[in-house]
């Protein structure tokens, strides 16, 4: 194993309340989940603003920090962000707070979810703890401070969204490929298409702003649908007892709350009915025709987009509207089975740990592989995206790389090595030793999930350390690499190989 084991420390800042909704906790949870999967330790730090935030965190799975409760009332200054009055508290005392539950902790990064913060918490949050930050956002409504910019939603050109907004260049995870959803989604059973539908689906969201989710049931009936409905929502809905006694009204509507595992729900029914938050993206990666509601500007981009993307029909919450649009989707099922494969193109259930990885890259460790880690490997390896560049382009049989792999672990003049952050095994390193000339070839490809990440530059890093530890007097290490393969190339050209001519590099190491 590599040297490279120091833990990296990442905190989060994240609220949840009636006003601010559940999906921004939900997010961070999922994003902390995969961050932790991939070797890090975390923590949170929340404010009691009222019990919606305690209801939802994991007691005990993560360390909690949380900041008090607000005073009073805040009456935000004319300069503050368009939802300062979500913090409870000025941007510039919370800052303070949080830089002091964090301060003995040191974080490597802080993570901001919070659209009551612009770059001037960002910049005191920054500077105090010395850390790099992530903001995740969707807004593009105020001044952003960020390494690191995450915004899940489509835009057609990100970089125009935020223009005039960002004090430095971050680095960018834009779109649906980096949408937080739960590890669940990963392998989650996706949506089996029926022209018929059965039964329709309602989740807006884990408070339901304005009782929306009975207007909803109500659409699904004006729309002369019969079926069975199910209602999701949560313990925090302020709206509950009117929505519990809708649905015992309704008589063919069942009320779920806390559900463990929205997937399964998005997936046994025909029709969703949903709000245009993360949950969106959810139904998307299962694929389930869905009616999306908007509630909030940054929704309406949401229902927006994937309205013109034919991956969803948008809704006004207007009740007369929300029928029509839930009739529309009843009456053509040709229209439900094309959203539901569009949907699924748009979100593949990997973009959280596609973020954590990115945020943990410079970690990557390197072990010796073992066979077992070769049905791992066997998808990357058949890979369009892999092979194209390879001397060999075949598609191997897995019958033919079980053989390959064993008989390569077996040949003293070859290393094979894993790569993996924490308990994710991102790639595969292969080392050909010409013990004559003290050089070994390079030969490296990565799970296709966490292409264009930066990990190909971190594993070539973390190999020239490797072999200098474990090789015997080695001198240099040289790769070949196809003219046309330009994102091997810059891998290579960033750990610090130079070109000796249009395929082949090499790299001089310090004995």
């Amino acid at each position: 194993m590599t040297s490279n084991t120091m833990v990296m420390r990442v905190a989060i800042r994240v609220d949840a309340s009636a006003a601010i909704g559940t999906g921004h906790i939900k997010r961070c949870l999922s994003l902390a989940q995969a961050l932790s999967e991939s070797g890090a330790e975390i923590r949170f730090v929340c404010r009691h603003i009222d019990t919606v935030a305690a209801r939802l965190m994991n007691m005990g799975v993560h360390a909690e920090h949380w900041l008090p409760a607000p005073a009073e009332a805040l009456t935000p200054q004319p300069d503050a962000p368009p939802h300062a009055a979500w913090a409870g508290v000025p941007q510039a005392q919370d800052a303070t707070e949080t830089t002091l539950a964090l301060s003995k902790w040191c974080p490597d990064w802080v993570v901001v979810d919070h659209y009551a913060f612009d770059a001037r918490w960002h910049r005191a949050v920054r500077d105090a703890l010395g850390c790099r930050l992530l903001v995740v956002d969707d807004t593009a409504d105020r001044a952003l401070d960020a390494d690191a910019l995450l915004d899940h939603n489509w835009a057609p050109d990100h970089r125009a969204k935020y223009a005039g907004r960002l004090t430095r260049e971050p680095r960018w995870f834009c779109g649906p490929r980096f949408a937080l959803l739960s590890a669940a989604y990963r392998h989650a059973p996706r949506y089996c298409f029926h022209d018929p539908v059965r039964s329709a689906g309602v989740f807006m969201g884990g408070t339901d702003p304005g009782g929306i989710s009975g207007r909803a049931l109500a659409a699904c009936r004006s729309a002369g649908f019969s079926g069975l409905v199910e209602v999701v929502s949560t313990s925090a809905n302020p709206q509950l007892p009117a929505l519990r006694e809708a649905c015992a009204r309704d008589g063919r509507a069942a009320l779920t709350l806390d559900h463990p595992n929205l997937a399964t729900f998005f997936a046994r029914h025909d029709l969703q009915i949903g709000a245009g938050g993360g949950a969106a993206w959810e139904r998307c990666c299962i694929g389930a025709p869905s009616v999306v509601v908007a509630f909030a500007d940054n929704q309406n981009a949401v229902v927006k987009a994937l309205g013109s993307l034919g991956a969803a029909v948008g809704s006004s919450p207007d009740a007369l509207h929300l029928s029509n649009s839930v009739r529309a989707l009843i009456e053509k099922p040709e229209l439900r089975r094309n959203m539901a494969a569009l949907s699924r193109e748009l979100v593949d259930g990997y973009g959280t740990l596609r973020v954590a990885i990115a945020l943990l890259g410079s970690k990557v460790l390197l072990t010796p592989a073992k066979q077992s880690d070769a049905k791992i490997a066997f998808p990357w390896r058949n890979s369009a995206i892999t092979r194209r560049f390879f001397r060999d382009p075949r598609t191997l049989t897995l019958i033919e790389h079980m053989a390959w792999w064993c008989q390569t672990l077996s040949r003293a003049d070859r290393n094979l090595l894993i790569a993996r952050l924490g308990r994710v095994k991102v790639g595969v390193l292969r080392l050909d030793w010409d013990a004559e000339r003290q050089q070994a070839e390079v030969s490296i490809y990565l799970d296709p999930n966490y292409a264009g990440l930066g990990l190909g530059k971190q594993m070539l890093r973390e190999l020239s350390l490797w072999v200098q530890v474990s090789a015997s007097n080695p001198k240099r290490l040289v790769a070949e690499i196809h003219p046309d393969n330009l994102a091997s190339r810059r891998a290579f050209e960033s750990a610090g190989y130079r070109r000796l001519d249009d395929q082949h590099w090499c790299l001089e190491l310090a004995i």
